[in-house]
Parts: structure tokens; sequence; C-alpha cells
């Protein structure tokens, strides 16, 4: 990669790391639900004016949308508002890689290598050594909670995988549009109209900063800058800037919120990352063939690290990567 290329891409990873501790920040402004259903409204417009029509059939726009903006972001915010930290947030999430591995096997018959297995065996270690440190410190319940966003991650990219946009910006602009009535639907029934009013009157010039960097600056910068790369290099080159994300999400957590690392979360950070790489970037085992469908061609190379971004259609050059190396950026 050209220096300019790299830097980017570290940069990108950089704001999806960070990005956690403008969520931190943002639930002291804004209910969990109702904050989730402002980042969507904000990322879709104005931008679904300008990136044209959806290249995909709505069946997939909505499928992921429901799976990543409703269930995972619901999900993950309703958990870092219930105690779970910034930091330890960016690193659990990370655990997505497992769960579409998993989903992956069942839903397109894509067998994992032995690496792969290993992998996350070995993530799945860390997950334990996280829970049993943040039991000790927090809420158990809000960790569980994280851990579900990253399982209804695992089920979106498999969704992403299927759906194979060709535009990762274009896409991820009109999945931003499912979220946006659902959330506050929910956010009106179980955070009640009166807390989601307060939040919107006593909204001030940093509440509209966060929700212009969540919206705007993680989502549309993040992933246009991403599928740019990807455009231009191979997935296998990108990804890996993926696991930079929890490097920046428990430092800057470290830096600006003072929230503590212990041994142990250094521990399960080693393993997590550790069995994520593996499992993301080891050498994938071979699809199977349904009786009486296509089937799934398997692949040995990783896909992008965003739930958007996919390769451009297979040429005679190139293989369809594996689902089952499908890193997400956790934010």
């Amino acid at each position: 990669m050209r220096p300019v290329h790299v830097c980017l891409a570290v940069l990108v990873a950089a704001v999806w790391g960070v990005n956690f501790v403008v969520i931190d920040v943002g639930l002291d402004h804004f209910p969990p639900l109702l904050f989730s259903a402002l980042r969507f409204l904000v990322a879709a417009l104005p931008a679904v004016f300008f990136v044209g029509r959806p290249k995909v059939a709505w069946k997939w726009i909505a499928g992921v949308g429901l799976a990543l903006g409703v269930a995972k972001f619901g999900l993950l915010f309703v958990g870092m508002d219930a105690g779970m930290p910034a930091g330890l947030s960016s690193l659990v999430l990370q655990v997505q890689a497992v769960f579409t591995a998993l989903f992956a096997a069942v839903a397109l018959s894509e067998r994992p290598g032995r690496v792969r297995v290993l992998g996350m065996v070995i993530a799945l270690a860390g997950i334990g050594v996280a829970a049993v440190d943040e039991g000790a410190a927090g809420p158990l319940t809000a960790f569980a909670l994280v851990v579900g966003a990253a399982a209804c991650w695992g089920v979106s990219n498999v969704l992403t995988r299927k759906a194979s946009p060709s535009d990762s910006l274009n896409f991820m602009v009109w999945v931003s549009t499912v979220p946006v009535l659902p959330l506050l639907g929910l956010s009106l029934l179980l955070e009640g109209p009166g807390r989601d009013a307060a939040a919107l009157r006593s909204l001030d010039w940093q509440g509209a900063g966060i929700i212009v960097y969540v919206a705007w600056v993680t989502t549309v910068f993040g992933f246009g800058a991403w599928g740019f790369l990807l455009r231009r290099y191979p997935a296998s080159t990108v990804a890996p800037f993926s696991l930079l994300v929890p490097v920046f999400g428990v430092s800057s957590a470290a830096l600006v919120l003072g929230e503590p690392v212990s041994g142990p979360r250094w521990c399960a950070a080693a393993l997590l990352v550790g069995g994520v790489a593996l499992t993301s970037f080891g050498r994938g085992g071979r699809a199977v063939r349904p009786s009486g469908s296509a089937g799934v061609t398997g692949g040995h190379g990783p896909v992008p690290a965003d739930p958007a971004a996919v390769p451009p259609p297979r040429t005679s050059a190139s293989r369809t990567p594996s689902t089952a190396s499908l890193p997400s950026p956790p934010s």
C-alpha cells in the first residue's frame, strides 16, 4: 500500500475505535435507543439523496438494517448505558468474527478450517477471561448485552455476504434508513416520550457534535474510505487494519475516560485479538455444496472489515472470500 493509504487505513481504525468513547459520552445526553435512532437518521439524511438508488434487493437492505441497526446497535448502546465500559465493549465486539463463522457454517455451508476453529476457541477463551474480570468489577448483564450485539453483527455479516453489494457506501446509507423508525418506536415504548423529549429539548452543541461524529465521521467517512481502500487493494491487505480498532478503543477509553486496564483484561485482549486474527485471516475450509442448490465457494482470503464492504464481483483472477472471515468495525 502507498504510505498515504496506510495512513488512511489507520485513521479509519482510529475513528472507529475512538467512537466508543464518543458513544459513552453521548449516553450522558441521550437515552440509548433514541441515541441509536438519531445516529442512523443523520447518517441516512441527506446522504441518501446523493448515493443513488439501492444496488441490491430491498430484502437484504431491510434484513441487514434490522440485524445491524436495530438489534446490534440497540443492544450495544443499551449495554454501554447499563455499565459496560467503552474500551471493553470495543474489545468484546470482536467476537463477532466467531459468530459470523458459526452462522456461515449453518446458513452458507461454509466449513471453517482447523486454523479458524482454533481461532474461535482462543477468542472464546478471551471472552471467558473478560467475563470473569467484568463480573468482579461490573454488571454481567451489560456484558451479556454486548456479546448479544456481537452475535447480531454476525447475522448481519452473513446477510451482507448474501447481498454482495458492489458499492459499500451506497449499501450502508440505505441500510441506515431502516433502523430509524423501529428504534424510535422502541425508545418511545421503553424509554418513554418524556425522557426522549427532555433529551431533545436539552440538545446542545456537544450533543449535536456527538451525533455528527457517530453518523457522518464513523459511518459516511469511515465506510466511504474503507470502501475506497478495498477497491484499490486486495481485502487481505486492507482487512488486518481492523484489528487496530480495539487497540484505539481501549487506549482512548483509558486516556479520556480513565478506564482502568487490569491484568486479566490485557490477557483477554491478547486472546481475543489473536483468536479473531486466526478466525478472520486463517485458511478456510471447503464449502459444502447443498443438494439442489448452487452452493457457496469457500475462499482463503479475508473479506472487508465492515459489514457493508465486500470485494468486487469475482473475476477469473480472484476468488470469493469466505464469510467466516468477515470481521467488522465494532461501532
